[in-house]
């Protein structure tokens, strides 16, 4: 039986980076409402996100399905994407000069079992002045990422380090992922 990977995501960047690791794969999206997901947890919220988007999408018998949803916390608060400019300013604001958590859930579906993880990475930003936060919200980058910025992008500018898998931050933990395919037969080529 042949089998084979789909991504259940729209993210250019988690397209990217299964490219970037060398799978073959298609793409299908979700229509799941992400806004009936409730949990103060970021790790059990996007656990769950991953699998409400793997409940939306159907598989053949010989295809494993790979979900993802990523969130920001800081200080007790999840942080998602920002619904407008000032929201993504006073999110800024909140972050510059302080260590935040990214978390990344994944769901793998595939040949009658599933695996739900999240991997968990510190940005420590550095120390922004209100003239650098406009000039990054100007570039209207932060509009479709959790916590307002991207670390692969312009939003890199901000970062003063991490701890943990820098591919987590951007949206898929690519490495470990890979190896938990591994168990499903499916490997990069």
């Amino acid at each position: 039986m042949d089998k084979s990977l789909v991504l259940g995501s729209a993210s250019p960047r988690r397209k990217s980076l299964l490219e970037l690791a060398g799978f073959q794969f298609g793409i299908r999206t979700s229509e799941a409402d992400e806004s009936v997901v409730k949990s103060k947890d970021p790790e059990t919220l996007v656990q769950k996100l991953a699998e409400v988007k793997a409940e939306q999408i159907a598989t053949t018998e010989n295809e494993v399905l790979v979900t993802a949803d990523t969130v920001v916390s800081f200080a007790g608060n999840v942080l998602g994407k920002p619904e407008n400019r000032m929201e993504a300013i006073e999110t800024l604001q909140l972050l510059s000069g302080n260590t935040h958590a990214v978390h990344t859930g994944v769901m793998i579906r595939g040949y009658n079992q599933s695996k739900i993880f999240s991997i968990k990475t510190d940005v420590e930003f550095m120390e922004l002045a209100e003239t650098d936060i406009i000039r990054y919200v100007d570039t209207g980058d932060p509009f479709d990422k959790a916590g307002s910025y991207g670390i692969q992008t312009k939003g890199a500018l901000l970062v003063k380090g991490i701890r943990g898998d820098y591919y987590n931050v951007v949206g898929l933990p690519i490495a470990y992922l890979v190896k938990e395919l591994e168990k499903y037969d499916i490997t990069p080529s």
